[in-house]
């Protein structure tokens, strides 16, 4: 998988960037989920795309990887895909994956395909306006994609109610996280602004930093950060300087050496521990796994390889 960097000039195109606002109603602030145990096995993943644009003007294909009813894999530490696969048994919380500039949700499926298997929906929109191949880029799009992102969920919500629909009675939109590299990462910031609804519980976001012209605000929700110290594209200190801003708890992984994106890649240094740690951090906000919050911190914790600011509580 190669990733594709965030373009130069990004945090001057964004400067003027505002939220548009989601229509989720919103109550009190939002307690953590309650505890519980997150599932103890592995899943094969089904993969489904689903068009969920406004037609032509706006489209918007969003690939949805999710915990399958097929057989498990093997043991080869690759999820077995099976396209259009009846869902597993249970109702899964649901994560919110967005791509960065020139990239699509398929270049991120090592990591999205992984986070299925251990019990998660992931749904990942190919932005129109940022993605690979786009007729009309546009960077600065991006103030429209936390409405795309809200768009996705919605009719998410939806199929689940769907009498036939594969998805229907198992997606529990209760607990839902939201997830991104890059641009991505500064589109998933943009969904933890004032009116976020208690229902998003949690953040990941990885070699981004926040959104500009937005605060974060609304129920309390946890962040995770993970970042590469020799990033030239996004550098450290802008994500350090988001991590800052977030009134929540929190935790911010630095990656030594590591730079964009590589360590997203299969085979690459700090793609194993990418994995673990988000996939602890998403174990404990959505599940509420006590578990998983010690097994994230013994993942983030090795001298050498990772360094870990942790205020998550």
């Amino acid at each position: 998988m190669r990733v594709h960097p965030l373009v130069a000039g990004l945090t001057a195109l964004l400067m003027s960037i505002a939220l548009t606002a989601c229509g989720w109603a919103v109550a009190a602030p939002a307690p953590m989920a309650l505890p519980g145990a997150a599932p103890d096995r592995t899943y094969a993943v089904g993969v489904r795309t689903l068009d969920l644009g406004r037609g032509t003007a706006r489209p918007l294909p969003v690939t949805v990887w999710y915990p399958a009813r097929s057989a498990p894999p093997t043991g080869s530490g690759t999820p077995t895909l099976v396209p259009d696969a009846e869902v597993a048994s249970g109702r899964f919380p649901v994560v919110l994956f967005s791509h960065g500039l020139h990239s699509l949700p398929e270049m991120h499926a090592p990591l999205t395909t992984r986070w299925a298997a251990a019990g998660f929906v992931v749904a990942a929109p190919a932005y129109p306006g940022t993605k690979a191949r786009t007729p009309r880029f546009d960077r600065a799009d991006i103030r429209r994609q936390p409405s795309d992102a809200w768009r996705a969920l919605d009719e998410l919500q939806l199929l689940d109610r769907q009498a036939g629909d594969r998805f229907a009675g198992h997606l529990a939109l209760d607990r839902i996280g939201a997830a991104g590299h890059s641009a991505g990462g500064y589109t998933t910031a943009g969904l933890f602004t004032p009116g976020h609804p208690e229902s998003l519980r949690g953040g990941i976001v990885i070699a981004g930093a926040g959104m500009p012209g937005a605060s974060y605000g609304g129920p309390a929700a946890p962040q995770l950060f993970l970042h590469g110290d020799a990033d030239s594209v996004v550098p450290l200190t802008r994500g350090r300087g988001a991590y800052q801003q977030v009134p929540w708890p929190k935790a911010f992984v630095t990656l030594p050496g590591r730079g964009h994106g590589e360590f997203l890649t299969p085979g690459r240094p700090g793609f194993d521990r990418t994995v673990a740690v988000t996939t602890e951090f998403l174990r404990w906000t959505l599940y509420g796994d006590r578990g998983a919050l010690a097994a994230l911190r013994a993942d983030a914790r090795s001298p050498g390889q990772a360094e870990f600011t942790d205020l998550l509580g």
